[in-house]
């Protein structure tokens, strides 16, 4: 049976935050948080809006990256959605 296939993506709220996810389909992952029924974090602070996402992976590996994103500051979250920082893959 193939692995499951999943990406990994950074929400800007609307009070500025950011909400670090991942989901195998991510247009519909972030019209769930719009529709009140994403994660608890994200409903009083609607509406989100996706700033960055990487691409297809296994599920194990998205879910080992989205715990290194959720790691990173403030300044390095905005650094890695401009382009500005790159963070290895962990293993």
């Amino acid at each position: 049976m193939p692995a499951k296939k999943a990406f990994v993506y950074i929400l800007r709220c609307a009070d500025q935050t950011f909400y670090i996810g991942t989901a195998k389909d991510v247009a519909a992952r972030v019209a769930m948080h719009n529709a009140h029924k994403g994660a608890k974090y994200t409903r009083s602070r609607l509406p989100v809006r996706i700033v960055y996402q990487e691409g297809r992976m296994s599920l194990t590996k998205a879910l080992r990256r989205e715990f290194q994103l959720k790691q990173l500051t403030r300044a390095q979250k905005q650094a890695l959605i401009r382009g500005k920082l790159v963070v290895k893959m962990p293993r």
